[in-house]
């Protein structure tokens, strides 16, 4: 069925009023940094050594001029990819800001991208400078890459702190970002200056106030790491980032956001479900949290209420894709349902639609769409891919090719991705859904499913199950795990096989590669 307003009034009038402003010429860099005051906090920056750094808006604004000026010094012009291997800092984020003052397109990219991540990328996107810091430089000596700048804070301040911020039209190229590699290799996305626009979660979700701080868990190098940190300065957030030495350390993040008073926050259920593991989190590391959202992944009611008893606040879910998010969310205004996205945003124009692009019936599952170009984060294309960019982008309808449910009264419900499904003896069985269950089990960390073949059903649902610290693999544990999801599920989605692994197979934004599990049972 197409998605109708229902629920809160609040809600309902937001739908109803809710215009897109999207002005004719509009810059990233002019919006975000220039337009800032200059004696307003922007950023506070701690380094895994412990240094912190305070940094106001007029100092900000000063390095992206000046990492303006030494861009264009080096050949930057209108149009020309910038390559960005660095770690979150605030000259980081002054080489975006320099980026779009130019009129060229960002590809920022993570430090934990492997080589072949990084030499895909950068043969498809053929930028005119790779940015880089000391520690990574190595990485592409002897290497077939770009001209390659070593940024150096010291020469970058030697520049003039004055730049006069390219005129750029809404939709001019600005951001370049890639698929996180679910399937196949990564494909490169263009987004125009206006998508940020279009990034009305940090108003409706997050509730973003002025002068408040945030801080965003996701890297710089996707869409759930600079919408955080882009669209939440836009409404006047102060942004505390963490400079991180290694991994993930759900210790060293509760500390921080602790030390620093963080009132909002985006994270991400990966991150949420490492601290579950720590006891007594609420009391071991005390927040003044006002607001937390997560994305990325569908966030399992489970963690939600593990946060809420630890914190006292209840977890906003999200949903999107680099292609185009928001679509869905909760909001702090309506009542929360455990386990669903939410109601669409907005200026979203959802529909859950079958194969045909017809509506489907309340509570059937079909796949989630987006109006296509009604809203300012509509795609340009896939980068240098026009037949695609065609096949994806240029039809009535943006087809997410993740499947869920509506129920009637308008909540959406994740039912894992459109070629997830598993029909097991006539039975069509969502993953999500019995991942889900399974995670209730206190011995389960984390859990995967996938369609395995089996001569008298065809395919049966396996999980994949990483163990919880403190507890060892049996027989009597996966029958243990098999009867909870039978009883609490149903009869026929539990997972008649399971497999205990010491992890599971990730892209570096935390998805669960379900496909590569897939493919290991196929084989087999």
């Amino acid at each position: 069925m197409s998605v109708t307003v229902v629920g809160g009034d609040r809600y309902e009038q937001l739908r109803r009023e809710h215009r897109w402003e999207v002005p004719a010429r509009y810059n990233i860099a002019a919006d975000v940094c220039d337009s800032r005051p200059a004696d307003a906090l922007a950023m506070v920056h701690e380094h895994h050594d412990g240094t912190v750094r305070e940094l106001h808006w007029g100092e900000l604004q000063a390095l992206a001029n000046q990492a303006a000026n030494l861009l264009g010094g080096l050949g930057v012009e209108r149009g020309d990819r910038v390559a960005v291997v660095l770690p979150p800092t605030p000259e980081a984020a002054a080489v975006f800001f320099a980026t779009w003052k130019l009129g060229a397109i960002l590809l920022s990219m993570s430090v934990l991208y492997g080589d072949d991540g990084i030499a895909h990328r950068l043969g498809d996107s053929q930028p005119k400078l790779l940015v880089t810091d000391a520690a990574n430089a190595p990485r592409f000596s002897g290497r077939s890459v770009p001209r390659v700048l070593v940024l150096d804070a010291a020469a970058l301040r030697r520049e003039s702190d004055r730049f006069q911020t390219a005129d750029t039209a809404a939709e001019d190229p600005a951001q370049l970002y890639y698929t996180s590699g679910t399937t196949g290799l990564a494909k490169g996305i263009v987004h125009a200056h206006r998508y940020v626009l279009a990034h009305n979660e940090f108003l409706h979700c997050h509730d973003v106030q002025d002068g408040e701080r945030f801080h965003g868990m996701g890297e710089w190098a996707w869409a759930a790491g600079i919408a955080p940190l882009l669209g939440p300065w836009r409404y006047g957030a102060v942004q505390c980032v963490l400079h991180r030495q290694g991994g993930f350390d759900p210790r060293q993040q509760l500390e921080f956001l602790s030390r620093h008073a963080v009132t909002n926050v985006f994270t991400t259920p990966t991150a949420m479900r490492s601290m579950m593991s720590i006891e007594d989190a609420g009391t071991r590391y005390p927040q003044r949290l006002r607001r937390v959202c997560s994305a990325g992944e569908p966030l399992n009611p489970e963690a939600i209420r593990w946060f809420r008893e630890q914190y006292g606040v209840t977890v906003l879910d999200y949903y999107g894709l680099s292609e185009s998010y928001p679509l869905c969310g909760n909001f702090p205004f309506m009542e929360v349902r455990e386990g669903s996205m939410g109601k669409p945003l907005p200026g979203w124009e959802i529909a859950i639609l079958d194969e045909q692009e017809r509506p489907v019936a309340a509570g059937e599952r079909g796949e989630i769409c987006l109006k296509a170009r009604s809203n300012p984060h509509y795609p340009l294309g896939y980068w240098q891919q026009p037949e695609e960019s065609r096949a994806t982008f240029g039809g009535a309808w943006f087809h997410t090719k993740d499947a869920a449910r509506i129920d009637d009264d308008g909540y959406v419900w994740f039912e894992g991705r459109a070629d997830d499904v598993i029909i097991s003896a006539g039975y069509r069985i969502g993953p999500f859904e019995v991942e889900s269950v399974c995670l209730e089990h206190e011995a389960v960390a984390e859990a995967a499913v996938v369609a395995s073949p089996e001569e008298r059903r065809g395919m049966v649902v396996k999980a994949f199950v990483v163990l919880a610290a403190g507890n060892e693999a049996s027989d009597a544990l996966a029958e243990e795990i098999k009867l909870m999801v039978r009883t609490r599920l149903s009869a026929y989605a539990y997972p008649r096989r399971i497999e205990f692994v010491a992890e599971l197979p990730k892209t570096l934004t935390g998805k669960i590669r379900r496909i590569e599990l897939r493919q290991r049972e196929l084989g087999r």
